[in-house]
């Protein structure tokens, strides 16, 4: 099952949408990198059908109607599909191995700067195996995003779809690297069945859960360019889930906020205007008297008011900052911290809470992005 929100889906988008129609089992997927098929000169959705064609006859699969295709990288390039069906598919069945998933996370990657793979077992033996791809045009909405989880266990369909949907608004639908909704986003989820002891549902989609967090926030720290990650906590939000998000992804993509972090500068009146300007233009009415802001644990904001008195306190934000800096390390990521930032609506808010990711804006973020077609 996968998910999409934009008006101009790519061709592998459209075909997998029928095959959903259909309701017939899926035993294969096909990723390919660098061609995103996506409103390209030719036919894109025969292209993607002739190389699930040609998956399915090398795998001895009933029809292509067995195959999902999924493509990522430029958008408007004409998918080879002749080249693919007929020399890379053979090759690439011929190499198909079991032993580790992390070369199917390392060839879907483009500006990727590391695989990402999460796992957990679960109580009755069964594995939950997640990975994922993207690192620029991030903002899913199911963005040049790809990530597929994968089980042993035997889950109905039916459960399989709601609880990748849930997952999919707490974790995937929860971050942003640059504010850019791309055409190719796609979260698949397959169950072999091949694990027959019943699988504790509750368990299950805590276990999805966990992956599904994991991968997101490995998008987010292996974002084009990215220094720093922001974790925005949003509690006693006064309106919808959705508008929480938005707000959240208001934040994170505000360009002065995110150099701020990139700086180490704990600009900290950036935040407040980027709060403020998104209820100003869509929750005018909104009472705020009693929303307060942190950043590093460390209340900055309350009562219409910031409490920033000290050159001590500044010099802890900046070091909070720093802390969650990547640096020039050989390994990446180097660590799993965050800049942590937090806003609360207090008593005057609603019930609604939830975690939002970005990354920061760097020049290396521009650079890849100037230069990446030339």
């Amino acid at each position: 099952m996968f998910l999409f929100s934009t008006q101009f889906p790519g061709s592998p988008v459209k075909v997998g949408r029928k095959r959903l129609a259909a309701g017939g089992p899926i035993q294969a997927i096909v990723i390919n990198n660098k061609v995103s098929n996506v409103c390209s000169g030719g036919d894109g959705e025969a292209d993607s059908e002739l190389v699930c064609a040609a998956v399915a006859e090398k795998l001895n699969l009933p029809s292509a109607d067995y195959v999902i295709p999924c493509s990522t990288g430029v958008i408007g390039w004409r998918l080879p599909a002749k080249e693919l069906a007929e020399d890379i598919v053979p090759i690439a069945i011929e190499n198909l191995q079991s032993d580790s998933v992390l070369n199917a996370a390392r060839s879907i990657m483009t500006t990727d700067r590391f695989p990402k793979v999460r796992s957990i077992t679960l109580s009755n033996g069964a594995r939950l195996v997640g990975i994922a791809k993207g690192a620029g045009m991030i903002e899913p909405n199911m963005a040049t995003m790809l990530s597929y989880l994968m089980t042993d266990a035997t889950v109905p369909k039916v459960d399989l779809q709601r609880i990748l949907s849930k997952t999919v608004e707490q974790t995937f639908n929860c971050l942003s690297i640059d504010g850019d909704e791309s055409t190719s986003d796609s979260v698949i989820a397959l169950a072999s069945n091949m694990v027959t002891d019943p699988v504790d549902m509750e368990e299950f989609e805590k276990a999805m859960l966990f992956v599904g967090k994991g991968l997101a926030a490995d998008i987010v720290r292996n974002g084009e360019g990215t220094s720093h990650v922001m974790r925005v906590q949003i509690d006693n939000f006064p309106g919808t889930t959705r508008e929480a998000r938005f707000l959240g992804r208001h934040i994170v993509n505000s360009p002065l906020f995110k150099c701020a972090v990139s700086g180490n500068d704990p600009n900290t009146g950036r935040l407040a205007a980027a709060i403020g300007s998104f209820m100003g233009k869509y929750m005018p009415d909104m009472d705020l008297s009693d929303m307060s802001l942190s950043l590093g644990g460390r209340c900055i904001f309350t009562k219409g008011k910031f409490v920033l008195e000290g050159d001590e306190v500044e010099k802890a934000l900046s070091q909070h900052m720093k802390d969650a800096e990547y640096g020039d390390s050989t390994v990446f990521p180097p660590h799993q911290r965050f800049v942590e930032l937090g806003v609360d609506f207090g008593t005057v808010g609603g019930d609604v809470s939830l975690t939002i990711l970005g990354s920061d804006l760097t020049q290396e973020y521009v650079v890849i992005n100037a230069d990446y077609r030339s």
